[in-house]
């Protein structure tokens, strides 16, 4: 097979999004067996099982029938499988919806309240208001924490976030905006805009409670 057609130079040069699931089943398999190659030999495993999700349900020993498939093989794919659908799992349970700037602050009140220097976060969420991740943009000083949008949106489009809810604390315990959070917000505001991410609210963290700028008619 020409280089450029082999899955995994296709993976690393393409990405995986572009590979078919044989083409990453044969990744898996890395070789093929006498007369089969990874590919071939891919192909007849989905094609006998139905597909990647039926594969789950396929036992050792049903995997092990098949010529070329020794204890190795059997191996990766089954770590491979239940890999993913650990993923699927985690994907599914631990994404909270966040319906209110209470649910966003519930996400990090108890780790931000005690931090000794002012911490710039971002929730990153998908078009449901699921959050997909957290992130840490900056870590300032005791009354100040410099943000540059590039340093926000560059997470965010990662994770092909749909929106952003920007938090950040105040060491103090007093968690009423600056003058310089609610400037910043401005140009976090207009930046995301300008590429099609929402800012959604921002949130000061103080010693056991917030200010949510939405809420406050702030943005």
């Amino acid at each position: 097979m020409p280089v450029e057609l082999r899955p995994r130079e296709r993976l690393l040069k393409e990405g995986p999004q572009l590979l078919s699931d044989i083409e990453l089943l044969a990744i898996m398999l890395r070789t093929g067996s006498t007369g089969l190659s990874a590919v071939e030999l891919a192909t007849v495993l989905l094609g006998r099982f139905g597909g990647l999700k039926q594969l789950l349900d396929v036992s050792t020993e049903e995997l092990s029938e098949f010529k070329g498939m020794g204890p190795a093989k059997v191996a990766q794919i089954r770590a491979a499988l239940e890999l993913g659908r650990r993923v699927a799992m985690a994907t599914a349970w631990d994404r909270p919806t966040i319906k209110s700037p209470e649910n966003a602050a519930a996400l990090v009140m108890e780790e931000m309240r005690h931090l000794d220097r002012e911490h710039f976060w971002a929730l990153l969420l998908n078009t449901k208001n699921q959050v997909l991740s957290r992130e840490i943009v900056s870590i300032g000083t005791l009354n100040s924490s410099a943000i540059h949008p590039r340093e926000l949106y560059k997470a965010a489009i990662r994770r092909s976030a749909a929106g952003v809810i920007l938090v950040h604390n105040h060491p103090s315990g007093d968690p009423t905006p600056s003058q310089q959070d609610i400037d910043v917000t401005k140009r976090l505001i207009e930046a995301g805009n300008i590429i099609g991410i929402n800012v959604l609210d921002h949130l000061v963290i103080g010693d056991n409670k917030f200010v949510s700028f939405k809420a406050r008619g702030l943005m």
